[in-house]
């Protein structure tokens, strides 16, 4: 190895300055063309051989390398950096500090160029992190306590407060086992609080959502009291809201002001609706000059439509008019803040502005604007009622001052409103006359006014049963606004009262094509079918109105009629019983169910409910003579005497209710009370042929010397009414026959003609005992009067009574429509 090595020699040492000229051949760039080795690693891979290793890789020492520049003395470098070229045999290449990028062993070894390491395929997976780790299992943990969080107010956002408190408690108890893991793993000041806030606000607002008002209490308590906190102290406006539904306004009051108090003072309108709730609360506990207090600090720093109002409210309750009327003016200047119509007018003629304008039309935006002023004109039309009857002499003043403010503010269409609102104030106070000609006012105003007015004094009018004024007024009403149901309903009714029922079926079918909501006119229409007979389309209406109105008596009532009409008392009765549910005091739908229960045999069903109707109204004579022959015809002659005797003190004129207490008291074997009562009759009806007969017969039996004084009356009567009956023959100037005109006529086996009005009861039965007294030879004839002969039940025509169930009781219902809403 020491071949290679050049030593200087010694007689150099002394010289400073040799060997400056002597120069690595490596940087020898003039003989390249030359050198041998460098021409052949040029041309060929020579260069990319790997160097011949050896045993000592040591490159401490520099090692001068012989290059095919044999002339020239190799030197050793500064830097230790070999020569290029051909490395010779037995020698190691040395180390460098900076490897050449892309060159690599497998490179070196005759592999593909491949900088990039593609060869070696996609990058192993990343490595996955254990879940039994703390950290992974408090992830997993939070996250799960979101989830519930969101579920639970997604419950409570559909409807399902059992659900949303269920998932709002187990996040609670979750986001406690997170807590504690926390504590465990971590410090306990990197605890994040704001997730324990969300669960246990969220756990109270479903605790109160559920009325559970005390475990609501006790966790916004937990919220409030813990000083980390910030901001819990607005959540007292919760805890005020709870104790404002249990009614303890003053602790109410108290968590209010003390939510004020922490609020600060640029949350304006946080603080605004807090007093706002100070203000109610006031209100509720009868303070009004404290409301009053809080709603005038309200109309100065932020004025609103719901404290002015409430203001107005407060001073009408303190009696104040002066303050009510100022009240009202800042009610009405309160601003609206919103668009006017015209803005949604388009302004040329371009189809792509005027779908866009139309599409805006009837956006969220606009619609939230008429909502808007719909509220306000609300309160103001209430606010005007309610404050002008006292801030005047007269309500007619009052709205006088109403309306000329409101014809000063942004709601001049609302003056008109309150005009008629005072004629219909006029109605209520029975002043038609004032009501007429206030309505008659608005005949020259524009077409919605006029058709609202002439609606009105149509309906009026109809009231008066003036149907021709009804009618034009109605004609009026149409022609100013076709598209006015109220108006078609009462032109329909006109022609009702006329007798034109397919005609006003018309305007019926009108005014529900242009509101379908009309209820009057469905039940119109179903009473004019019912009047034609098609009794299948007027039980369709009625059915549709009670999927509409369902607890209407009138609609029960209606539906249960129209089945009697079509011989089906069975459904008549169920319908009945659903009116018995909605109304269970009213005597004559239970004595029409007593009716229904005794035309079809099931006299115990009948006699409980015609029981109920005279308990509830004891002067329905109808009533009252089927409780009477009911108890005779079961043989209770005793306890028939009381319903026949308040029939009597009922019509006192009527002698056939006095003469049925003396049958009742003679078939009881009371023989001297029946005499009694015979003579008490005969005093007040000296004419009456029946009681003279039996007054002949009791005397005959009794032995009574009366009796030939009432012999001789009774045959005096008897001569005159023979006398009077051959006049009425010979004459044939009477429809009905005097024979026919006996007060309290009892009858005879002659068959004379009764008025209906004049018999006790068709349902009567054949009285038994013929073995009893005054049962033999003319003694029937005394008591045919009372029976109908028996055999099977024939349909009883409707008395006048009943009459008065179908058609007079209901007459308003059926055919009056309501007064506009204001």
């Amino acid at each position: 190895t020491m071949q290679n090595v050049h030593l200087a020699p010694e007689t150099d040492e002394d010289d400073l300055y040799s060997g400056y000229n002597d120069y690595n051949p490596t940087y020898d760039t003039e003989e390249l063309e030359n050198d041998t080795a460098f021409q052949q690693a040029v041309r060929t891979s020579h260069g990319r051989r790997p160097p011949i290793t050896a045993k000592i890789p040591s490159t401490a020492v520099a090692r001068p390398v012989a290059t095919g520049y044999g002339s020239k003395t190799s030197l050793a470098s500064s830097m230790g950096r070999p020569v290029t070229g051909a490395v010779q045999e037995g020698v190691t290449r040395p180390m460098t500090a900076v490897r050449a990028a892309g060159f690599t062993k497998a490179a070196l070894r005759g592999s593909a160029f491949d900088p990039l390491a593609q060869s070696r395929g996609p990058a192993p997976p990343l490595e996955v992190r254990s879940e039994d780790s703390p950290e992974e299992k408090i992830r997993q943990l939070e996250k799960k306590v979101n989830e519930l969080v969101e579920e639970s107010c997604i419950a409570h956002s559909c409807g399902d407060l059992k659900l949303a408190l269920e998932k709002a408690k187990d996040a609670g108890r979750k986001e406690r086992v997170l807590v504690r893991q926390r504590e465990q793993v971590t410090a306990p000041e990197s605890i994040s609080l704001d997730l324990t806030y969300a669960v246990l606000f969220n756990l109270a607002s479903q605790y109160s959502a559920n009325e559970m008002y005390a475990e609501a209490l006790n966790t916004y308590q937990v919220i409030v009291k813990n000083k980390m906190f910030s901001n819990a102290g607005r959540l007292k406006v919760n805890m005020g809201n709870i104790y404002l539904k249990q009614r303890n306004y003053s602790k109410a009051i108290k968590f209010y002001r003390m939510a004020l108090d922490q609020i600060p003072s640029v949350h304006k309108e946080m603080r605004i609706k807090i007093m706002q709730n100070i203000g109610v609360t006031f209100i509720k506990t009868g303070q009004y000059s404290d409301a009053v207090n809080s709603f005038e600090h309200i109309m100065s720093m932020a004025p609103n439509l719901k404290a002015g109002f409430n203001l107005i409210l407060s001073y009408f309750a303190i009696g104040d008019r002066e303050k009510m009327k100022k009240a009202f003016q800042k009610l009405i200047a309160v601003p609206l803040e919103i668009d006017e119509d015209d803005k949604y007018i388009s302004p040329s003629d371009d189809p792509h502005t005027n779908l866009v304008m139309e599409a805006i039309k009837n956006d969220h935006l606009r619609q939230l604007e008429r909502e808007r002023k719909a509220m306000a004109e609300k309160y103001i039309m209430t606010a005007a009622k309610l404050i002008a009857p006292v801030i005047e002499t007269s309500f007619a003043l009052g709205y006088d001052w109403c309306v000329e403010v409101v014809k000063g503010s942004q709601y001049v269409e609302l003056a008109n409103d309150l005009e008629i609102n005072k004629a219909i104030t006029y109605l209520r106070q029975k002043d038609f006359n004032q009501a007429v000609e206030t309505l008659k006012m608005f005949e020259k105003k524009d077409s919605r006014v006029k058709s609202a007015a002439a609606t009105n004094l149509s309906f009026l009018y109809y009231l008066e049963n003036e149907f021709a004024q009804a009618s034009s007024y109605a004609d009026l009403a149409v022609n100013s606004d076709r598209y006015n149901p109220s108006a078609l309903t009462n032109k329909g009714n006109t022609v009702f009262a006329n007798g034109d029922y397919e005609k006003a079926a018309e305007f019926y079918k009108e005014a529900l094509r242009n509101d379908s909501s009309c209820t009057e006119a469905l039940y119109n229409i179903g009473l004019t079918y019912k009047k034609l007979n098609r009794l299948d389309e007027a039980l369709d209406c009625f059915l549709k109105l009670h999927a509409i109105l369902r607890n209407s008596a009138h609609v029960l009532y209606q539906i249960a009629n129209v089945y009697e009409l079509m011989e089906d008392p069975n459904q008549a009765v169920e319908w009945l019983m659903q009116l018995i549910s909605v109304v269970p005091t009213d005597s004559r739908v239970l004595s029409k169910l007593g009716g229904l229960y005794d035309s079809e045999g099931d006299r115990s069903q009948a006699f409980q409910y015609y029981y109920e109707s005279y308990r509830y109204f004891p002067s329905n004579i109808e009533v009252i003579e089927w409780l009477g022959a009911y108890y005779i015809d079961t043989q209770f002659c005793e306890k028939a005497i009381q319903y026949f005797e308040r029939a009597s003190l009922i019509q006192p004129t009527q002698v056939k209710w006095q003469l049925m207490v003396a049958s009742c008291f003679r078939r009881s074997g009371n023989y001297q009370k029946a005499l009694d009562t015979y003579k008490d009759i005969h005093r007040k009806f000296p004419e009456n042929v029946e009681c003279l007969r039996f007054l002949v017969r009791l005397c005959t039996d009794i032995g009574l010397k009366e009796v030939q004084e009432y012999a001789t009356k009774l045959k005096r009567l008897e001569k005159m009414r023979e006398i009077r009956e051959q006049r009425v023959k010979s004459g044939r100037d009477g429809s009905g026959g005097p024979r026919s005109r006996r007060d309290g006529s009892a009858g005879s086996e002659s068959g004379q003609n009764r008025s209906k009005g004049e018999r006790v009861s068709a349902q009567l039965r054949a009285l038994p005992g013929t073995d009893e007294p005054y049962e033999s030879s003319c003694s029937r004839e005394l008591d045919a009067s009372y029976v109908d002969p028996l055999g099977p039940q024939v349909e009883r025509p409707k008395t006048a009574a009943k009459k008065r169930v179908d058609e007079d009781d209901f007459a308003d219902e059926e055919l009056g429509d309501d007064l506009l809403p204001e």
